[in-house]
């Protein structure tokens, strides 16, 4: 994913919401906007993921959907993400204030599941979204560094390609990491029947 800076005002939450174009691929930062550009391999992956979890809530009778565009505003006023993937519980949209108007989510649960796709801006994915993710509540939180280029304290020495799957237990993220031809543990979904090696 390429990231760049796109103006050198930053700009509070609400400036964003309402500055933020249709169809765009922008997040904030601590007031900075960024722009998105996910490369090919990168787009791949988020959308077989994307296939399979609408194919699973179709199959169980799931009230979940996947949206393309929500932003994830988290406790820090001033900085929300477009994540990769995106599970909604579509029960609890109800409780959402900025939902209608701006397809943006604040209540971690309103949201089972998200996944963050590793790219060059690694970092955001093992420190900070993940620190902001956990603090918000979000239940399950996959970072897919189909690369293994994350840190080697995340990820092992020698790196290898990974998915770590943090889940939410007594508030804290507790971490599993999936490897190889094995089968991903998806405490959230566990009828889920995927390898390492089907999503890369």
């Amino acid at each position: 994913m390429i990231e760049a800076k796109i103006s050198p005002k930053l700009m509070t939450f609400s400036e964003f919401l309402d500055w933020k174009p249709e169809n765009s691929c922008y997040e904030l930062h601590k007031g900075v906007v960024i722009a998105m550009q996910p490369k090919g391999k990168h787009e791949e992956i988020s959308g077989f993921l994307a296939v399979e979890f609408a194919c699973l809530f179709r199959q169980k009778n799931l009230d979940y959907f996947l949206p393309k565009q929500a932003i994830v505003k988290v406790l820090n006023e001033n900085t929300g993400y477009l994540p990769d993937v995106l599970v909604v519980d579509r029960n609890v949209l109800e409780e959402e204030p900025l939902w209608e108007e701006y397809s943006t989510l604040t209540k971690g649960k309103s949201i089972p599941l998200v996944i963050e796709i590793v790219s060059s801006n690694w970092r955001d994915d093992y420190l900070t979204k993940l620190r902001d993710y956990e603090e918000i509540g979000i239940n399950e939180y996959w970072i897919v560094d189909y690369l293994g280029i994350g840190g080697s304290r995340y990820i092992g020495n020698p790196k290898k390609p990974t998915i770590s799957i943090y889940n939410l237990i007594d508030g804290e993220y507790q971490v599993k990491y999936f490897r190889d031809n094995e089968k991903i543990k998806s405490l959230t979904f566990p009828e889920l029947e995927l390898t390492v090696n089907q999503i890369f």
